[in-house]
């Protein structure tokens, strides 16, 4: 019988993502895969984050800001 279970190898030990009701003892094959690429946390524009000769300036921001849409029915104040 061959099954895979995820598990995660820290410091020295591995750490099963599931137990096996029907396996009190088995020999194993540990497979090393590599690691996820670590994800870019979601990036928010910010002043003179391009490179370049133009920078963004504040005024830049303000001029990008939203204000509602009036065509849209809802109240923005």
């Amino acid at each position: 019988m061959l099954q895979s279970i995820e598990g995660v190898y820290k410091n020295g030990k591995i750490q099963l993502s599931e137990l096996l009701s029907n396996v009190s003892e088995s020999r194993v094959i540990v497979t090393f895969i590599e690691p996820k690429k670590s994800q870019n946390p979601k990036l928010i524009m910010q002043v003179g984050m391009f490179s370049g000769n133009k920078q963004s300036t504040e005024k830049d921001f303000h001029l990008t800001e939203f204000h509602g849409d009036t065509e849209d029915g809802l109240d923005w104040s």
